[in-house]
């Protein structure tokens, strides 16, 4: 049976980083009577400035680490629902230096049920489809809630950790926690080290854009918006144990991706510049929400992505005092790696 009760007081782990703080303000916008604590580390990815205009009488931020047992066990005590977007989520980070992905990723989650035993309070585990592995490009085959794990990257492994403990104390322990996978998210706050906006703020500098190896390696693109609807019914409405997977049927290869991006900017399709791939760089990730919109109705409202990343672009370019201060340290690291 569905879970019917509507949460009233969420604490938000990761709220300050790209998906976590679209999903605060999506509360803040769509469910007004509900209250958020927000906890982030405010790591280089976590950044208050992704809250700002947010209902200060509705919205509080807690600086701090979800491997905080004492802290963790302080706020979980005091709300009703807890969603877990903190995490360490940078490929290329992880393949450099896996320790912070294990900590955070397993670690915190760890604590995180632990609290949630302790105080009988309703989770929400935030995954990715990175833990599935890949899929051959020429593959009809999509994921499915019962697609085995295969992960190929340190992130992804340390992820596929952290589904597992989730489904672990929910059978020994009886922790009322849902999980969900999703796709590529794009949008608004997303950090330019990531392949949109660092191709869209590439542009916007006078830079060339970077594409790794061939770029036919095809990723399934989910507005980020749509993903946070995704994750309130599974919170509110959701069977307790399940996996829910999410996505947009948005796959395009990474070429496509940023041709479009260049089309939209007014720039030749081939102003870019190719570079050393990443190493095991999965192939094709695609998502079969079809659980998701047969239980709870979920349907993506972003269905034109050419429209969505239009949007996004624009976000970028009138936001630019928000990317321009990371946006030299982080081609620098870039640059450093050859990529």
């Amino acid at each position: 049976m569905a879970q019917m009760q509507t949460p009233k007081y969420v604490l938000v782990t990761g709220g300050c980083g790209f998906i976590g703080s679209n999903f605060v303000r999506w509360l803040a916008r769509e469910q007004p009577t509900v209250r958020v604590t927000v906890l982030d580390k405010l790591t280089y990815a976590g950044n208050p400035e992704n809250l700002a205009g947010v209902p200060g009488d509705r919205v509080h931020l807690v600086v701090g680490d979800i491997c905080d047992e004492a802290l963790v066990d302080d706020l979980v005590a005091h709300a009703d629902a807890v969603v877990n977007f903190a995490a360490e989520s940078h490929n290329d980070n992880a393949i450099a230096d896996p320790e912070p992905f294990m900590r955070t990723n397993v670690q915190g989650t760890f604590c995180l049920l632990e609290a949630c035993r302790r105080h009988g309070v309703r989770l929400h585990h935030i995954s990715t489809d990175e833990v599935y592995g890949d899929l051959a490009l020429d593959d009809p085959a999509r994921f499915t809630e019962g697609a085995p794990y295969r992960p190929s990257s340190p992130y992804a492994a340390s992820k596929a950790a952290s589904d597992m403990l989730v489904r672990a104390w929910v059978r020994t322990y009886g922790v009322a926690a849902t999980i969900s996978n999703c796709s590529n998210n794009y949008g608004p706050y997303q950090h330019v080290e990531k392949f949109i906006p660092r191709a869209v703020t590439n542009v916007l500098c006078g830079r060339r854009p970077k594409l790794y190896g061939n770029g036919l390696n095809v990723r399934d693109w989910i507005h980020v918006e749509d993903h946070c609807a995704a994750v309130w019914e599974i919170l509110s409405r959701g069977r307790i144990g399940e996996t829910y997977l999410v996505g947009a049927d948005g796959e395009r290869s990474n070429l496509q991706v940023l041709q479009e991006i260049l089309r939209l900017m007014g720039k030749d399709p081939g102003d870019f510049d190719w570079v050393r791939d990443r190493p095991g760089h999965d192939r094709r990730y695609a998502i079969d929400a079809g659980k998701l919109a047969r239980e709870l109705g979920w349907r993506p409202q972003h269905s034109d992505f050419s429209a969505g990343l239009a949007k996004t672009i624009a976000w970028y370019r009138d936001h630019e005092s928000w990317w321009r201060p990371v946006k030299e340290e982080t081609e620098a690291r870039y640059a450093e790696a050859g990529r």
